[in-house]
Order: C-alpha cells, then sequence, then structure tokens
C-alpha cells in the first residue's frame, strides 16, 4: 500500500537517472582554505565530464550528533549507470580523487536510483 500512494505522489521527472552521494570527512590537519579549494575543484568535474548532469554540495548541519564525523555532502546526478560508471573511470575524475585522497580521514560513497518522491 505505501507504494501505492508513493506512486501517486511522485513526479516522475524526479525519478530519472541516479545519484552518487559522497560524504567527506577531512583529517584535522586539512585547512579549511584546503578544503575550500577541494570543493572548487569537485564542483568543476561539470565543466570537464560531459556525462555530470547536475553537482550540489553542502556542509553538514543536523542537531542530531549522528554524521559519524563527516562533514562535506556532495551530490552527483546522471542520467543513469553507463553515465555515472563512464564518470568513475574518466581521467579528470580520477586525477580529482587523488588530489583529494590525503586530505581524507575517511570517505563514504552510495548511490542510487530515486524509486519514488513524496
Amino acid at each position: 500500500m505505501l507504494n501505492t500512494q508513493l506512486e501517486r505522489k511522485t513526479n516522475m521527472n524526479d525519478l530519472h537517472g541516479l545519484r552518487h552521494i559522497v560524504l567527506c570527512a577531512f583529517r584535522d590537519d586539512t585547512s579549511e582554505q584546503q578544503r575550500e579549494s577541494l570543493v572548487r575543484e569537485f564542483a568543476l568535474l561539470k565543466e570537464y565530464i560531459a556525462v555530470v548532469r547536475h553537482f550540489e554540495y553542502g556542509i553538514n548541519s543536523s542537531p542530531e550528533g549522528l554524521a559519524d564525523g563527516f562533514t562535506h555532502c556532495f551530490t552527483v546526478h546522471f542520467d543513469g549507470a553507463p553515465e555515472r560508471d563512464a564518470y568513475l573511470i574518466d581521467p579528470a575524475h580520477l586525477r580529482f580523487v587523488e588530489l583529494l585522497k590525503p586530505s581524507l580521514a575517511k570517505v563514504l560513497v552510495v548511490d542510487y536510483a530515486p524509486l519514488a518522491t513524496v
């Protein structure tokens, strides 16, 4: 029944594509200036990699205390899994990953295709 209710409320335009979520926890010795530079570099990937449909990011502001050290959240939108797969092996993405790695304490990546919006 829940799926039926969700389907009725879903805007089908919001269900297309695939979301690539990246949560970052930076090392303590990564300065704010370095973090800002890395965020800019991440955002620039949209300009260099044609399969990126949309990019957004934000800094955790949850009062729940459940972020487990993750401070920055990035969402990259693709038309589907083939575009995401092309992005993952694109030289610009691989260069960015190598630039980012030394500054990270940990990273979490989750991909999903939207099933419903309400």
